[in-house]
C-alpha cells in the first residue's frame, strides 16, 4: 500500500513540476513550488477534515449522547474527550500524506512533527479521560470514603513524563529506552522538583487507607485556619470550605504531620456533646432551712426527691442518735445539692437531650471563680443551629433559676459593681455621721 502511495506521490510531483515548468519556472523553482503546493494541499485537507469532524461528526455524536439515558458519556462529552480525540485526525492525515514529498529527509521531519502533535493531543486526551473517570467515580457513594483524585493525578504525572520522553526521543530520532536509562541520574532532580507531589501522594495513601479523611467531613485545623467541610482531596492539597464560605487549602502531608479534629465521629454518633460549666459563688452555699424545703417540695422536678430525701435523712439521724439541734450534726440537705438534683432531672426531661446517652450534672474542683457545676450530655441533633439552640435553652433556664435556690452565679466585678460598692460605702459613712 505504501509503495502504491509512493508511486502516486512521484506521479503527482512530476505533474506539478511539469506544470510549473510550462509556465517558465526553472527546475529548482519548480521543485520548491511543487513542494509548497503539496504543503498547501495537505493543510487544506487537514482544515477541511477538522471542519467536517467538528461541525458534522461531533454534532451527530453529541446529539446521540444527549438523547440516550447514559450518564457516563455525557461526562466524556463535558470533559471534551471526544473533541480531543477528533483533534488527532489532522495530525494522522499529515503523517500519512507526508509521503507525497519526494525528499526522504523532509518526509521524516514532517512525520516527526505530526507525531509530536498527535502525542501532545494524546496527553490531553488521557488527561480528559482521567478527569472523566474521577467525575463518574464521584457519582458513586464510595467516592466519599475512597477518593481517587490523588491517584489519578499520579497517573497524569507518569503519563506526562512518559509522553515528554517519547516526544524528545521522536524529535531526536533516538530510542525512548536510551532516554529512560538516563533518568536514573536525574532522580535527585526529580525528587526535588516533585517533592510536594511525592509527599502528597504518600499522605493521600495514608489518609485513605486509614480512613482518616473523606470528602464531606467536617474538620477543624486552627493552624491553617480551617473549620469546615472537606470539598476536595487532590494529590498535593486538601480543600476545606469554612462555614463563612471561605476556602482554605491545606497541604496533604500536613494532615499527616500535624494534628486535626475530624467531627465525623460526632455525626455518626447521632448527637453532639454539651459540656459546659457555670460557677457558683461559694458564699451562697448553705444548709436548707425548713422554709426552703417547703418551697422546694412545690417544684415539679423535686417533689419525689425531697420526700424520699427527708425520710432517708430522718431515719439516718434517728438510727445514729444525732442531735439535730446543731446544724453541723447529722445529715442535712444543702441548696447546692438540691440544685444539682434539680438540674439533673431537668436535663433528663429536656426534649432536646438524647436520653439514651449519658447525662450528668457534676461538681468540679473549686477555684478562684467559685464552684464549677458542669452540665454533661448529648443533643439529639448534630445540626449546629439546633445544637446551639438546645444548649442556650438549658443555660438560659439555669441562670434564671439559680436564685430560687439561694445561689448566686459568679462573675468578675465590673466597673459598675465597683462604683456601686463605693457609693454604698459613702452612703453608709454619711448615715453613721448623721446618726
Amino acid at each position: 500500500m505504501n509503495f502504491i502511495l509512493w508511486e502516486d506521490s512521484k506521479d503527482m510531483l512530476d505533474l506539478l513540476r511539469t506544470y510549473f515548468k510550462n509556465y517558465g519556472a526553472n527546475k529548482g523553482i519548480a521543485e520548491i513550488l511543487a513542494a509548497l503546493a503539496i504543503t498547501f494541499f495537505l493543510l487544506l485537507i487537514s482544515i477541511l477534515a477538522h471542519f467536517i469532524l467538528k461541525k458534522v461528526i461531533l454534532r451527530i455524536v453529541t446529539k446521540i449522547i444527549k438523547n440516550n439515558k447514559l450518564a457516563w458519556d455525557d461526562i466524556l462529552l463535558e470533559r471534551k474527550v471526544i473533541q480531543r480525540v477528533l483533534m488527532m485526525v489532522p495530525g494522522i492525515i499529515i503523517y500519512s500524506a507526508a509521503i507525497l514529498y519526494e525528499n526522504k529527509e523532509l518526509i521524516e521531519v514532517i512525520q516527526r512533527l505530526a507525531t509530536t502533535y498527535v502525542l501532545i493531543i494524546m496527553f490531553f486526551v488521557i488527561s480528559s479521560v482521567l478527569n472523566a473517570i474521577d467525575d463518574i467515580y464521584r457519582t458513586k457513594p464510595i467516592s466519599k470514603l475512597r477518593p481517587i483524585k490523588g491517584f489519578l493525578q499520579v497517573v497524569k504525572i507518569i503519563a506526562y513524563i512518559v509522553n515528554v520522553i517519547i516526544i524528545i526521543a521522536n524529535l531526536l530520532d533516538k530510542s525512548p529506552l536510551l532516554l529512560l536509562s538516563s533518568i536514573g541520574a536525574l532522580t535527585a532532580v526529580f525528587s526535588f522538583v516533585f517533592k510536594d507531589s511525592i509527599l502528597g501522594f504518600i499522605a493521600g495513601i495514608q489518609l485513605t487507607s486509614n480512613d482518616m479523611l473523606r470528602i464531606g467531613d467536617w474538620i477543624d485545623m486552627p493552624k491553617y485556619g480551617a473549620d469546615g467541610d472537606v470539598i476536595d482531596i487532590t494529590l498535593n492539597t486538601v480543600k476545606v470550605q469554612n462555614f463563612d464560605k471561605t476556602i482554605v487549602t491545606i497541604p496533604a502531608y500536613a494532615l499527616i504531620s500535624d494534628s486535626f479534629k475530624n467531627w465525623r465521629g460526632m455525626q455518626q454518633f447521632g448527637g453532639r456533646r454539651i459540656k459546659r460549666s457555670i460557677y457558683i459563688d461559694v458564699n451562697t452555699i448553705c444548709f436548707c432551712t425548713p422554709e426552703m424545703i417547703e418551697k422546694f417540695k412545690k417544684i415539679h422536678y423535686l417533689e419525689e426527691y425531697i420526700s424520699e430525701k427527708e425520710k432517708e435523712i430522718e431515719e439516718y439521724n434517728i438510727k445514729n442518735n444525732i442531735d439535730t439541734n446543731q446544724k453541723i450534726n447529722g445529715r442535712r440537705m444543702t441548696n447546692i445539692g438540691t440544685f444539682r438534683v434539680y438540674l439533673q432531672n431537668y436535663i433528663n426531661n429536656h426534649p432536646g437531650i438524647n436520653q439514651e446517652k449519658i447525662t450528668m450534672v457534676r461538681q468540679l474542683a473549686p477555684d478562684e471563680k467559685g464552684l464549677p457545676l458542669e452540665i454533661y450530655g448529648f443533643t439529639k441533633d448534630t445540626i449546629w443551629v439546633n445544637y446551639e439552640r438546645v444548649q442556650a435553652d438549658i443555660f438560659d433556664h439555669i441562670f434564671a433559676v439559680a436564685g430560687e435556690f439561694g445561689l448566686r452565679i459568679y462573675q468578675k466585678p465590673s466597673g459598675y459593681d465597683i462604683r456601686n460598692a463605693t457609693c454604698n460605702d459613702n452612703l453608709n459613712d454619711i448615715n453613721k455621721k448623721v446618726n
